[in-house]
């Protein structure tokens, strides 16, 4: 087991910022990734929190990750908006883009939102939400480096290409569920790596399509799809939505997510916002439905750990390996 330390979530916001501004990435930028991660970590989602900082500072350092990039955007129709993110961080231009969306679905009933040349863009929960907040139902899909082989074959061709839905709940928390097309996120096997521990056996097969333990070995090979031939399905639907549609770098052509080698990813994301006809009407519906699942013996909303997590986080904190913080104080004070 890992050794951990308790931070709040201010505290560990501020020492991200600290660490990226630390690399001349600009302050809007870096606290803008800082609550990206932070926000992941307090989900539970920790392949999508601190263990990804080490290697956002060496791709902001190899220039992979272009610190200062310029966010364009351009209005594709009248709910329609094509956010470029210039091969900067993704989370700044998600932000302007669902800015942007949420109040156009709000006045004309839907948005749709596209960015292009992004790259990782963490837990796409994260972003839902923010519809969701805004009384919205939300879509989201992202592309990511070849990960996954189509069903039958070996060689990766899609990405671990998550999937996110949330709808707001009237005065509760919205229900929000968030899914990778790989039987676990990728980021997982990643942060196995670096904590030097073992992934279950199904997670992953090596490059020879053998059934792997080694997460070294699973990242070198191929992600295991939810649903089999299903899954890839799956995949390739959420391929053409957040690349082919957006004009981002298609799964094979988007370089690690990992790693400082080579060009930027130039990864795409996809975002559909709709209004409910009548607020109200829709919430006490969704609410009866989900009561009515709630109420089976044995089951589980998606998204209750998660709601969990977060009120625990807020509450108290989020405990983050003392490994991960030992580094993230070093790279926020260089010249100590």
């Amino acid at each position: 087991m890992l050794e951990t330390e308790t931070i709040s979530l201010a505290e560990a916001e501020a020492l991200i910022t600290r660490v990226l501004g630390a690399q001349r990435v600009p302050e809007a930028t870096a606290a803008s990734v800082a609550r990206a991660l932070v926000a992941a970590e307090a989900e539970g989602q920790s392949g999508h929190g601190f263990s990804r900082l080490e290697d956002y500072v060496a791709q902001v350092r190899s220039g992979k990750i272009r610190a200062a990039a310029e966010i364009t955007s351009r209005k594709t129709s009248q709910t329609g908006l094509r956010t470029d993110a210039g091969f900067g961080f993704a989370y700044p231009a998600l932000d302007r883009a669902i800015d942007w969306g949420a109040r156009v679905a709000r006045s004309y009933g839907t948005a749709t939102m596209s960015v292009m040349n992004s790259h990782h863009c963490g837990a796409l929960s994260v972003q839902v939400e923010k519809l969701a907040a805004r009384g919205l139902i939300a879509i989201m899909v992202a592309n990511a480096p070849p990960a996954i082989a189509p069903w039958g074959a070996r060689t990766p061709i899609f990405g671990t290409n998550p999937v996110a839905f949330a709808a707001p709940r009237g005065d509760g928390p919205p229900l929000v569920i968030d899914l990778s097309l790989s039987k676990v996120a990728r980021g997982k096997v990643m942060h196995a790596r670096k904590s030097g521990r073992p992934i279950p056996e199904g997670w992953a097969l090596d490059a020879e399509g053998a059934p792997i333990t080694d997460p070294e070995a699973a990242l070198a090979g191929s992600m295991l799809p939810i649903g089999e031939a299903k899954g890839t399905a799956l995949a390739l639907m959420v391929e053409i939505l957040a690349a082919t549609l957006t004009g981002a770098n298609q799964s094979p052509e988007v370089s690690s997510f990992f790693d400082a080698e080579g060009p930027p990813p130039g990864a795409g994301q996809f975002l559909l916002a709709i209004r409910p006809d009548n607020d109200t009407a829709f919430a006490a519906r969704l609410d009866r439905l989900l009561s009515t699942i709630d109420a089976l013996e044995g089951s589980r909303l998606p998204g209750s750990r998660r709601i969990a997590a977060l009120a625990r986080a807020r509450d108290h904190g989020i405990d983050v390996p003392r490994s991960y913080l030992a580094l993230a104080r070093t790279l926020a004070n260089p010249h100590d």
